[in-house]
């Protein structure tokens, strides 16, 4: 029996449909669209409209704020992959003067270089980019307020500073490297720099009154690189597919990982960041992605990897709707009431004896684990019971294996074999797994007791 990913039940669309219905109610504002995607196709589109008939569609751009900063955040990685930069490469080696050049590029990337959160006045979100002509007016005197390196504290300004970076190494604007290095090929042609018709106007809602002000679109100059951008719900979940899967014309599914992954604890309540991805938990779920904020605008887009679904949420709203919120709840509704139908189950297209040989218990010490074969010559180890160290394992051309994930990432697994050819024991970063429990046939570090087991009246 086959599955088609096409189309949500009519109880779904009905809820995804009340629930933004409800948040553009409830948060007063003059327009809210959204859209999911799962399984990489666009399954739902919605929108509410305080003006009838004018309800803005997919193809109708917002202001994503601080999205912008993933895309930000790709370009770099998109040196870092080319050779031209190391992420632990100070600021200064290829952006000398600006007054901060000791932090690291990683430590920008996961904001924890320990920049202030804000430029210097006026406030750069409704005043123009021309305020701010050079990087010392958008840092100010005022640049640290942490020790690089020891917390996240999320600043403007130092993705700016990337911003800066970009264009420092391919010596064009940060506009035109995402123009042709993301934007372009993957197909996002309703992204863009400043506004294209048709696009939603920025409004300010009254906090006691249902009255509207009409806030300022300003072009941010320096600050662009952290949150300039306009875009569709189509073309952000088309991004969205893209930071699930990669794409080897803009970023391989390896980087786009490592922008998934937690790079620095962050305080209580604020969830996790990895370079220019939020990291949050969200009722037993990992969703990733960004929310994003500017004068008359609100935006959020979380991915959920195991469920395989996507949202995104646009606002023309400086504050009301909760659109953080209600972007997790519509990965909810479908995630809950149609969960993700798993890939029918297949057999490895060849067994290899040699790694067969390899499977099944290994002791450290006393701790039992289970070493599993997975594809392409990749291995699993884990604990048989309950939680405890583990690690997926890659293939190496010297017939040893790296740890991808878990306690033992990065670390070296190799099998040792005795003189005969027959195996002795697996070391992982200098730990010893044998077939039993302090085998003594076997290099246990410290060796084994003659006598052996024994019970207690022995």
């Amino acid at each position: 029996m086959t599955y088609s990913s096409e189309e949500l039940l009519p109880g779904t669309q009905r809820a995804l449909l009340h629930r933004i219905a409800s948040a553009q109610v409830e948060g007063r504002t003059p327009s809210l669209v959204a859209a999911v995607q799962r399984q990489g196709r666009i399954v739902w589109n919605g929108s509410r409209s305080c003006v009838d008939g004018h309800a803005p569609d997919s193809d109708t751009q917002f202001r994503i704020g601080s999205l912008t900063k993933i895309f930000t955040a790709v370009l770099v990685l998109r040196l870092r992959d080319e050779g031209l930069l190391d992420l632990d490469d100070p600021l200064e080696k290829h952006l000398p003067g600006t007054g901060v050049g000791g932090v690291t590029v990683l430590q920008l990337l996961g904001h924890s270089a320990g920049l202030s959160a804000e430029s210097p006045a006026p406030w750069w979100e409704r005043t123009p980019g021309s305020l701010r002509p050079e990087l010392a007016d958008v840092l100010g005197e005022q640049t640290r307020m942490h020790p690089p390196g020891r917390r996240h504290h999320y600043s403007n300004p130092g993705y700016s500073v990337l911003g800066a970076l970009v264009e420092a190494v391919r010596g064009a604007s940060w506009a035109e490297v995402l123009q042709r290095e993301i934007l372009e090929p993957l197909g996002m042609r309703r992204t863009s720099s400043q506004p294209q018709e048709p696009h939603a106007g920025g409004w300010a809602v009254h906090p006691w009154a249902d009255v509207l002000l009409p806030e300022p679109a300003e072009d941010l100059g320096l600050m662009a690189p952290a949150g300039q951008l306009w875009s569709t719900t189509t073309d952000l979940l088309r991004f969205a597919a893209f930071l699930v899967e990669g794409d080897d014309r803009v970023l391989g599914a390896a980087s786009v990982e490592e922008m998934r992954a937690p790079s620095v604890p962050s305080g209580p309540g604020e969830g996790a960041y990895g370079l220019g991805l939020q990291v949050v938990e969200q009722k037993g779920r990992t969703l990733l992605g960004h929310t994003g904020s500017l004068p008359g605008f609100l935006a959020t887009l979380w991915f959920s990897i195991e469920d395989d679904v996507a949202a995104v949420v646009l606002t023309n709203a400086t504050s009301g709707p909760f659109v953080a919120t209600v972007a997790a709840d519509l990965v909810e509704i479908v995630a809950e009431a149609e969960p993700r139908i798993p890939e029918p189950w297949r057999p490895l297209p060849e067994a290899d004896p040699g790694l067969l040989a390899l499977t099944g218990l290994w002791f450290w010490g006393t701790r039992p684990n289970v070493l599993r074969l997975t594809a392409d010559r990749g291995l699993e180890l884990g604990p048989l019971r309950g939680d405890g160290r583990g690690a997926r394992f890659v293939a190496q051309l010297d017939g040893t294996w790296t740890g991808l994930d878990g306690y033992y990432a990065g670390e070296t697994l190799r099998v040792v074999r005795d003189v005969d050819g027959s195996v002795s024991h697996l070391d992982l970063g200098s730990f010893v797994f044998t077939r039993e429990p302090y085998d003594p046939a076997s290099a246990v570090p410290g060796g084994v007791d003659a006598e052996g087991w024994r019970g207690l009246g022995a």
